[in-house]
């Protein structure tokens, strides 16, 4: 475990939820989708094995993250431990993005309050890899739930996970790794055999998260309902395998638990029919207020987290 200071993990944890995602502020994760795409081309000329190129490729940007994170940390420490103490906070802040998918569900949930059901679906098709301009009110509504339940793992609770394994630099890498997966770790043609070591390090990286987040979400559903905690934990544990992915139906399967709500089922996905098996399907599809529950659960699954790795770091 790292020696990060437990108010270094409040104080990013409250500044996502003041602020979100500011658009007026530069973020990190462009400038690393910016290194991933000039980075690509050149792995790809010098190494013509493309798995081979893609192992390499993925390993040198993630160890980089890594090397130019820590030593930025370092300096501002030696500059003054205040200026190292705000360096991490502003660092980590960044890696979460908690308010952000709040923000973005909702985007989703408002026109369909205004009986707007294209531009929700022009809204969720922001936020979903999947097609949306065919979907119904239904399906709009399970996508803006699903994506907030996956993205709990990737967006809050495995940046804060790594952050108090290996501090803030550990954070940062992992966003280079979950990165890497949205950009290459694609199925297709292109990405296929150069992205698949950057899929399976995403994956590698959220297997104990996505299982933690089980029980985060479990004890965050308690304090709304005794009966839906236990729910979420019984499903989460009997259907969170019930996934293509491997680690997505973990709390997926949780916040179905806790919402009574069913997710996922077959959808399409660039030009291919997915037949994916549903996830709580003994319940029914969520309602618009669904989104607003799931955004409530998520938040305080957050806090949740944040409590429990801000005590952890504190002994």
């Amino acid at each position: 475990m790292s020696d990060i200071a437990w108010y270094v993990l409040f104080s990013a944890f409250v500044l996502d939820f003041l602020l979100g995602d500011p658009l007026w502020l530069p973020h990190p994760v462009v400038g690393m989708g910016n290194a991933i795409s000039f980075f690509e081309i050149r792995f790809r000329r010098i190494l013509k094995n493309p798995f081979v190129s893609g192992l390499f490729f993925a390993l040198f940007l993630i160890s980089a993250t890594f090397a130019l994170s820590f030593a930025l940390v370092k300096l501002a420490v030696f500059i003054h431990p205040l200026l190292g103490t705000c360096v991490q906070v502003v660092l980590l802040f960044y890696c979460f993005s908690a308010t952000s998918l709040v923000q973005a569900a909702k985007a989703v949930a408002r026109p369909l309050e205004a009986c707007d059901l294209e531009t929700a679906r022009k809204k969720v098709a922001m936020i979903v890899g999947r097609e949306t301009r065919n979907l119904d009110e239904a399906a709009v509504t399970r996508a803006a739930v699903e994506t907030v339940a996956e993205n709990f793992v990737d967006g809050f609770l495995s940046p804060l996970f790594f952050a108090l394994l290996f501090g803030v630099p550990g954070a940062l890498a992992y966003k280079m790794i979950n990165t890497l997966d949205s950009m290459v770790g694609y199925k297709n043609e292109s990405y296929i055999l150069f992205g698949r070591a950057s899929a399976r390090i995403d994956d590698a990286a959220n297997f104990i998260p996505a299982r933690i987040s089980v029980l985060v979400i479990f004890l965050a559903a308690c304090i709304l309902s005794v009966p839906k905690g236990i729910r979420a934990l019984k499903t989460g544990i009997s259907q969170g395998r019930q996934h293509k992915s491997p680690n997505a139906g973990y709390p997926e399967a949780s916040f179905s638990g806790a919402l009574g709500i069913r997710m996922g089922g077959p959808n399409v996905y660039h030009g291919q029919w997915v037949d994916k098996p549903y996830i709580g399907g003994q319940f029914a599809d969520p309602d618009i207020h669904g989104i607003f529950r799931a955004c409530e659960l998520m938040q305080l699954s957050a806090l949740i987290a944040t409590l429990a790795a801000c005590g952890l770091a504190f002994v």
